[in-house]
């Protein structure tokens, strides 16, 4: 058991019998009554994400979990193989899991976050950034390289993303694995 003084982004609480992950929290001081959190948590097992404001000092739930680095293997359908790096122990996660999982290269080092007292995956944490090459997109004009002009491109793991027009088949960019933006082209 915790308080609201304890809310710090990427906290797991129990909350309405299922596990959430605060994504934001404000501490609020209002001039006129009593101080509060305002928060914004997410679902672990739905990932629905909901508004919810706590009086100062409300008692919460909080899980105690464990971040583990495991190494993407292969994907198998809608299923995704992964081995501890220290164990080398093979475990199985379905895709529904993962955000943004089709940015995920083999060999690729993710985050899984595991429920400590029940040993039970929650949620994968991709890094920040990727490296992908591009394996197919559309050639730019020449001299239409002065606007915020983006195309489609598809990458080595099959996921499409938006790219300026100056990127060609063969570069390999930088994206940001949250947004699926295109961050950098890499030398």
């Amino acid at each position: 058991m915790g308080s609201t003084s304890d809310i710090r982004n990427g906290l797991c609480i129990n909350y309405n019998h299922d596990i959430y992950k605060v994504v934001e929290f404000l501490h609020v001081k209002p001039g006129k009554g009593p101080a509060f959190v305002r928060t914004k948590i997410k679902s672990l097992t739905t990932g629905k994400v909901l508004d919810n404001t706590w009086p100062s000092g409300h008692k919460i739930d909080i899980v105690r979990v464990e971040r583990r680095t495991y190494q993407f293997l292969y994907k198998d359908g809608n299923d995704f193989h992964f081995m501890n790096n220290e164990t080398f122990e093979q475990i199985m996660l379905d895709g529904e899991m993962i955000e943004n999982g089709d940015l995920l290269k083999d060999g690729e080092n993710v985050e899984i976050l595991f429920h400590a007292e029940e040993e039970r995956p929650l949620t994968i944490d991709l890094p920040q950034y990727v490296q992908l090459e591009v394996s197919y997109t559309e050639p730019g004009e020449r001299g239409n390289t002065a606007t915020n002009v983006t195309k489609p491109a598809t990458v080595e793991t099959g996921a499409e993303v938006k790219v300026p027009i100056f990127i060609n088949e063969g570069d390999i960019i930088k994206i940001d694995s949250k947004t699926r933006s295109y961050q950098e082209r890499i030398k």
